[in-house]
């Protein structure tokens, strides 16, 4: 049984003081990007979680038989159309999210996202380690297109422009609770740094019916200048 609970908060208005002192506190912190970073990686929420995961992660296809495929379904039930299915030895099953009932798990098939049966998949327990990026790992964005992804202690950076920078990963910060996937990464390059805050969120490319389950948000600074840059990110082994 889902229980929700709806919280309410008050607030003491404000008074001139009580502004100023904000004011100071935000100067101050400005002058601390790192701090910033930190503090919204601690302030992001995991969009969904159990005691044993937290979503997005990857799971593999379980008790399916051999002659048979796992339906992934427009909608969370048994009877919603069939838009495509998980081979019975399917692995690195990326679900983003479940439906109010905890029984569907939303993956994507193709260029949409569906729903499969979530009792016929069994997470995998190692994908979310300390400080680390999983190896699947990869992100992309528009308005600049650009993608982003992990290779080993180097991050791979790249525009219609530029098709790869090398950037070496400096430092991934985790928050140190059980399988969170929330990261604060920072990365160099020969004339580029790099900071980023990966956050689980649903996120969308803009361009397909693909449900990501992780937003990015980066600061790549480079001879121009700063540049943010936001897109999503996928654990789907490509």
């Amino acid at each position: 049984m889902t229980v929700d609970r709806a919280c309410v908060t008050q607030f003491a208005k404000p008074t001139q003081s009580s502004r100023f002192a904000a004011r100071s506190r935000l100067r101050s912190l400005l002058q601390w990007p790192t701090l910033l970073v930190v503090l919204v990686l601690h302030a992001a929420s995991p969009a969904s979680a159990t005691p044993e995961y937290t979503l997005p992660t990857l799971f593999d296809v379980t008790g399916v038989a051999s002659d048979d495929v796992l339906n992934i379904r427009a909608a969370p039930n048994a009877n919603a159309a069939i838009i495509g299915a998980l081979a019975p030895n399917a692995r690195d099953v990326e679900v983003v999210a479940t439906d109010a009932t905890g029984q569907w798990a939303r993956v994507n098939s193709g260029e949409s996202s569906g729903w499969a049966a979530l009792r016929f998949l069994g997470y995998q327990s190692e994908v979310w380690t300390e400080n680390t990026l999983p190896p699947s790992l990869h992100c992309l964005g528009n308005e600049p297109f650009w993608s982003l992804r992990p290779s080993g202690n180097r991050l791979i950076f790249a525009t219609p422009e530029t098709p790869e920078t090398v950037l070496r990963i400096d430092r991934v910060l985790t928050t140190g609770q059980f399988r969170d996937p929330r990261r604060a990464i920072a990365a160099q390059g020969q004339s580029q740094t790099l900071t980023a805050v990966m956050v689980p969120m649903a996120c969308s490319d803009g361009m397909s019916d693909r449900v990501y389950g992780l937003d990015i948000t980066m600061v790549l600074t480079g001879s121009d200048g700063p540049q943010m840059l936001t897109g999503c990110c996928s654990l789907a082994v490509r």
